[in-house]
């Protein structure tokens, strides 16, 4: 049995755990540091007891509690949206709010470190009437502007990672810019995170150093000495803390550029591979985020245009449908040797007034679908069907040095394939069909021929009329298919071919020799 995968953690839940865990590791480190290494701490302080564990229990318990109670309200509409945001105000107001959430959090954070600061260096002194003005503003300013600024901006960046994927959701079409929202943008990233980690570090251990030198002025031996292992262990803390937060802000700051540049580049990957189903998520409202969305518009710019392209050659063939589109065709004409191949069938007429008509385009669908493919699997290029007959070209628009012998093959499988159908259609009790064909080589004049409004690929010369006489001559001389002499002798073999006498066609002034091909 195959193992089933381990469900996943709702990201709501991901983002609060992460939150929690963030800023109680950063709350503990603070106590940490103003209780054991902090020069207050060796002033004769008493060690820490577990009562004032508790307290700081408490004050972080509080503190959470009073941020979700605040979140509660802004996040509901948010919470709320199980699906696809509603149109309207409404939704813009969701699709907003779904792009702040980790800017939001991360403020909430803070907000809550500011409190503690509060607390710490102001409230909690003056209620244990150990209040002094610079140790109590000290304390405020380490906890909220260090403290709380390292781990808000390390919230901000994991809770943006966690909150990538639910994006989609929100913006199922990838228009985050269509949302107000301020954008945060990677230069301005990548320099508060290298401030904050390069700076703030310096500055700390700038003003340590300072403080203690000072206290070292008229200290005793023993006094001095205390100070020495005291501002030791400032450096080492700050040193050490300071690689594990720059290591951790550094991978967080490169995955927010490199994993939305991964996904692109593999969504790029699979377009230059011809697949265009393709749909990168964006997953930001920043430079990189832009960039996702102009790749899927320009992804959905050439589906449309593969639509159009793929319509378009439902209604002229590939091959003119190419020439065209690449702006090969030439628009003026151009003279060009071909072979050209008239089909049509026999005793239409009474067969469309004695059948249904749902029938007769049926069977007139399912013909032309069989005498398309014998042409096109031989390089021919069907021009037109008009009524029941087809007009057929072979060397154009793109030559072909062998379209005589390729004009001929094709009229054999037409041929072939019209018995196959006819079996078919004698085993379905409907009416078999039967046809002339008629091949013919000549100069003509091809291009796209029509109006301003309306073009086509077509060909204009005797040779043409020629083509359609000699299948005509077929109701004469009782024949399937006529080759005239000038297609003939163009040919590589003339096996099959049996010589006719010269006939007078329609609108020719000379006789046409031609062969029937048995």
């Amino acid at each position: 049995m195959p193992t089933p995968e381990p469900a996943k953690v709702p990201v709501r839940l991901r983002l609060l755990v992460f939150s929690v865990l963030c800023n109680f590791a950063g709350g503990l480190l603070s106590f940490a540091y103003f209780r054991t290494i902090d020069p207050a701490a060796t002033s004769g302080v008493a060690p820490v007891r577990g009562s004032e564990l508790g307290m700081f229990m408490a004050v972080f318990v509080l503190i959470f509690a009073v941020g979700r109670v605040a979140s509660r309200r802004w996040m509901h509409p948010v919470n709320a949206t199980l699906g696809a945001p509603p149109a309207g105000a409404a939704g813009d107001v969701v699709r907003r709010r779904a792009l702040l959430v980790p800017a939001y959090i991360a403020a909430t954070s803070w907000a809550g470190w500011a409190g503690a600061g509060l607390l710490w260096g102001g409230l909690l002194p003056v209620l244990t009437r150990s209040f002094d003005v610079g140790e109590g503003l000290r304390v405020a300013f380490g906890i909220t502007f260090i403290g709380g600024s390292f781990v808000a901006v390390i919230i901000f960046l994991g809770a943006e990672r966690i909150w990538r994927g639910e994006l989609a959701r929100f913006f199922p079409m990838g228009d985050l810019s269509a949302a107000r929202a301020p954008r945060l943008r990677v230069r301005t990233r990548m320099l508060a995170v290298l401030l904050l980690v390069g700076l703030l570090p310096l500055a700390v251990l700038a003003m340590a150093a300072l403080t203690r030198a000072n206290a070292l002025l008229g200290a005793d031996v023993a006094t001095a000495a205390a100070i020495i292992r005291n501002l030791i262990a400032v450096v080492v803390v700050i040193a050490a803390g300071g690689v594990l937060v720059g290591v951790g802000l550094a991978t967080l700051v490169a995955d927010s550029v490199a994993a939305p540049l991964r996904h692109l580049q593999r969504a790029m990957a699979k377009v230059r591979d011809g697949t265009l189903d393709v749909r990168c998520s964006v997953a930001s409202n920043d430079e990189i985020g832009s960039v996702t969305e102009g790749f899927n518009g320009m992804v959905e710019g050439l589906r449309e245009r593969e639509r159009i392209r793929e319509t378009f050659g439902k209604y002229v063939s590939p091959e003119v449908r190419d020439e065209i589109l690449t702006g090969r065709a030439a628009t003026a004409g151009s003279l060009r040797e071909v072979t050209i191949l008239f089909a049509d069938l026999r005793d239409f007429t009474p067969w469309v007034e004695s059948r249904p008509a749902a029938e007769v385009v049926a069977d007139l669908n399912a013909y032309f679908g069989e005498m398309d493919a014998a042409i096109r699997a031989h390089g021919g290029l069907v021009l037109q069907f008009i009524g029941d007959e087809i007009e057929a070209v072979f060397g154009a628009p793109q030559p072909n040095p062998n379209h005589a012998d390729a004009a001929v093959a094709a009229a054999r499988a037409m041929c072939e394939r019209l018995v196959v159908w006819n079996a078919a259609q004698r085993s379905a009790g409907r009416r078999e069909l039967r046809h002339g064909i008629g091949i013919h080589t000549g100069t003509v004049i091809a291009g796209n021929i029509g109006s301003g409004e309306r073009l086509s690929y077509a060909l204009v010369g005797d040779a043409v009329n020629v083509a359609s006489r000699i299948q005509s001559l077929n109701k004469v001389v009782g024949t399937e298919v006529l080759v005239s002499a000038a297609t003939v002798a163009m040919l590589a073999s003339t096996a099959g071919l049996e010589a006719l006498p010269a006939a007078k066609v329609k609108g020719h002034a000379a006789e046409v020799s031609v062969f029937a091909l048995r």
